[in-house]
This record gives C-alpha cells, structure tokens and sequence, in this order.
C-alpha cells in the first residue's frame, strides 16, 4: 500500500511539474492570426519582439484578413490582422462573443499596388481603367494600345482584405470577372504576373518583387504616381489603406506589450525594412 501511494505521489509530483514547465512555456504567448499581406511584416516584427525579449513567444499565421476576425469572433486568436477596417456586422459580433468593443489599432500604411509582367509596356493606368478590366469589361491589351491578347486577371480569395479593398476601392462594389483566377495569397499573385505575360494583378506594396509596378491615376486628368511613400503619405496615391490590428484583449499585459511595440519607433522600423510605411 506504501509503495502504491509513493507511486502515485511521484505521478501526481510529475504531473504539477509537468503542468508548471507547460505554463513556463506558453507565459508570454500571443497568437495573431490574418491578413496574407501582413503576415511577412508581423512574422518579421515577431522574430524582431522575441530576439530582444528572450521568453516571449508571438506566433503568427496568415489566410487572410476574414479569417483573422472570424477567429477574434470565435475567440481562437489574441490579435487578428486586417488589411481592411473591420465590418459593422464584424464588430458587433466579436463584441457579442467578447462582451466589448475590439481595440482598433493602425500599425502601418500600405499602397494597393497594380502588378504586370516586366515586358508590359503600359505606362499607367487610371482607376477607371482598372475597374473595366477587372469586371471584364475590357478584356484585351489592344484598348491599351498594345498587343491583341486577352488580358489574364489575378485576383485573391474573398477571405483577402485586399480583395475587399480593392472591390470596394476600384470595382465600387462591382463583381469581379468570372475569369479572374484567384490565388490563395500575395507572393502567389506576385510569381504567376512575373511568369504570365499577358497578366496583371495587385496586392501590397511589399510584396512586389520580380513584376513591374504600375502608377495609377484617380483619373483621366490626374497625374499618375507611385505606390511610395512619399505618395501614400500626403495622400495622393489613390488605392493607399492602413493595416490594422484588432484585439478584445489590450489589458492582457503581453499582448499591451507586443502592440506597443509595434507602434514604437523600432517596431516602426522593421515595417520599414519589410517594405511598408510606418504610421508615424
């Protein structure tokens, strides 16, 4: 009987000790889960925050903006990332699931950029333009002046804040061509425009390596600028958004700690490094 319980006492002994080291190893823990074209900055912002504060552990997931606030709505994540502001139907959801308002928090600013092949000779397109050829309404180059092939669309899944942004910004609402083909995240778009010559397609600014950039035009009498940031930043370029972060649980001290940090002047730096613009 003495042995039986000694056996039992090391179980249990094994089990708190077990239990202790488990908390030892998720104290600090804050998971953020969104937006595709803020997941290489957040992933590059966590790394930074760990590096310097030994202990912590931020783990970062993408699939898009929709599917961050879907798991705020369903409390399976701390922060959720948007590449959109959050929808009035959204808000009162997470605030019927959390009992309060999310925190809204602007931690970086971003241009919509418009993606072609490098051997594109187009100059600039304006805003007008842009709509006609993503809801098909113009579906060759020759419009443009240049060859007469079919125009090949990319776009992003509908969970994609940019794909929000970018109906609502550009298409005012309007459907997307049944033949865009969407793609499950940026660096996706990104690698088949560079591949595809014929193609066009847009996601954030950072993401544009290896493709042409086009300026855009609000319209037919305005000048045509770039996604920089000297642009973004007065406001002149017509597709720019912020990038969000929202969260039900700013009193949890690690996650105060890791927003602010965002927002700070170093935190602001990586984003810049990344290839975004700092807020501040």
């Amino acid at each position: 009987m003495l042995k039986r319980l000694l056996v039992l006492l090391s179980i249990g002994l094994l089990l708190i000790s077990g239990t202790i080291a488990y908390a030892t190893i998720v104290k600090g823990r804050v998971t953020v889960k969104g937006s595709d074209t803020m997941v290489i900055m957040v992933q590059r912002l966590a790394e930074n925050y760990m590096a310097k504060f030994r202990g912590k552990i931020i783990q970062v997931s993408g699939g898009g903006s929709g599917v961050g606030i879907a798991a705020l709505i369903n409390r399976t994540t701390d922060i959720a990332n948007a590449s959109r502001p959050i929808k009035d139907n959204e808000r009162s959801a997470i605030k019927k699931a959390w009992g309060k308002e999310p925190k809204e928090f602007k931690v970086a600013l971003d241009g919509v950029t418009v993606y072609v092949h490098p051997d594109n000779p187009i100059k600039e397109l304006t805003l007008d333009q842009l709509k006609d050829i993503f809801t098909g309404k113009v579906t060759t180059w020759k419009e443009f002046g240049w060859d007469d092939r079919p125009i090949i669309v990319y776009t992003r899944e509908n969970s994609s804040g940019t794909y929000v942004f970018f109906k609502e910004h550009v298409l005012k609402n309007q459907d997307y061509t049944s033949k865009a083909q969407s793609m499950p995240g940026t660096a996706s778009v990104v690698n088949a425009v560079s591949k595809e010559k014929y193609s066009i397609g847009y996601g954030g600014v950072a993401y544009a390596k290896g493709v042409k950039i086009l300026p855009v035009k609000k319209d037919k009498d305005s000048p045509a600028y770039l996604p920089i940031e000297e642009n973004i930043k007065k406001g002149v370029y017509p597709i720019s958004r912020y990038l969000y972060m929202y969260t039900c649980e700013y009193d949890d001290p690690e996650v105060k700690a890791f927003i602010n940090w965002v927002l700070s002047d170093e935190g602001q730096k990586v984003i810049s490094d990344v290839g975004y613009f700092p807020v501040k």
